[in-house]
């Protein structure tokens, strides 16, 4: 128990730390101003291009890699799941940024991508057979969320990674929440569209 609070706490704290916000600050753009105002590589590249959204990317799915590796280390099945999750919930609600961060499609993904290779490829491949004719990056991210936890429930994975893989879609789709209703509305931003300024002051 107390193993599988210590991975936990760890994975919150790795996944907290503001990769996206970071990359905006080093070119001296708070990203929270722009667009959907989230932190993840999806709104960073809307707003500063491919270059900082491939490092806010690479670092996403890497706190989420380490923060699950750190977690079964320290608690087997169990721990990777409470790292793992830990890490999804401080990306979107991290402690430094008053709780407004990413989306957790990166990180998510990094959670599960060490156990579950060839779930996450499932994953992408529809995900960005979504994305390519429709243009709409969220719903890309959600249907390969919904691949993603879908293929590893069907799998003979234990039961701790199934329960990650259902939180990291829940996550995912209550961030998306906007966007869904976006979509629905038809004003939802597609890819290639810039970043507009937020009227919203994130401080």
């Amino acid at each position: 128990m107390l193993m599988g609070l210590l991975a936990a706490a760890v994975g919150y704290l790795l996944g907290s730390f503001p990769t996206g916000y970071l990359v905006g600050l080093a070119k001296g753009v708070d990203v929270r101003r722009y667009g959907s105002g989230a932190t993840g590589g999806t709104n960073v590249q809307r707003t500063l291009g491919w270059g900082p959204a491939v490092v806010t990317g690479i670092g996403d799915i890497g706190k989420g890699i380490l923060a699950s590796y750190i977690g079964y280390r320290l608690g087997g099945n169990a721990g990777y799941a409470l790292g793992g999750f830990g890490a999804i919930v401080g990306h979107s609600w991290p402690v430094w940024l008053k709780f407004r961060g990413g989306k957790s499609v990166g990180t998510g993904a990094g959670t599960l991508m060490l156990q579950h290779p060839l779930a996450l490829l499932a994953a992408l491949v529809f995900g960005f057979g979504v994305i390519v004719p429709t243009r709409y990056v969220g719903l890309g991210s959600l249907v390969g969320a919904i691949v993603l936890g879908g293929s590893i429930w069907l799998s003979g994975a234990p039961l701790e990674h199934k329960l990650l893989a259902l939180g990291a879609v829940l996550v995912v789709y209550v961030r998306h929440w906007d966007n869904i209703l976006r979509m629905l509305a038809g004003t939802e931003n597609k890819f290639g569209q810039t970043a507009k300024p937020r009227n919203e002051n994130p401080a």
